[in-house]
């Protein structure tokens, strides 16, 4: 992991206020603290602590301005819990693959035996064919029979 450890950014994010600041911040843009508490029912001091979170979490930065600080979403966190996520994907789509080839193994075997055990084998024999049933027994039918 790089700069930022994954477990600090999930834990940043398990507060649903610090979620919906993000939120906000991803839908409006770079915001002040006045900005994202008309938009979150938190008060600013709330805010700012929970902006002070994401920012240690790496999820955030800011830039001042005059007075205030105009706060905007820090790509580089998301990417971070993003690529570790990613190994799990990967991890489950490479079991799916193997899972498949074992499936498509198996089934091309077992398709050849539930064909013949259908008895979809058969040979002529003059005038007279042979199959196997399921059980493995034969059976003859004369091409009158038919």
């Amino acid at each position: 992991m790089g700069t930022y450890q994954v477990g600090t950014v999930l834990d940043a994010l398990g507060d649903p206020t610090r979620r919906a600041i993000l939120d906000t911040l991803r839908r409006q843009g770079p915001s002040s603290v006045a900005v994202l508490a008309d938009r979150v029912p938190v008060s600013r001091p709330a805010i700012s602590q929970h902006l002070k979170v994401l920012g240690l979490a790496g999820l955030v930065d800011h830039e001042p301005q005059g007075t205030r600080n105009i706060y905007r979403i820090d790509r580089s966190g998301l990417a971070e819990v993003r690529d570790w996520l990613d190994q799990f994907w990967g991890d489950a789509l490479d079991a799916f693959a193997e899972h498949v080839r074992r499936i498509e193994g198996t089934t091309e075997t077992e398709g050849t035996r539930s064909t013949e055990d259908r008895g979809t084998r058969s040979t002529e024999d003059g005038g007279t064919r042979s199959t196997e049933d399921g059980g493995g027994r034969s059976t003859r039918e004369s091409e009158e029979g038919r």
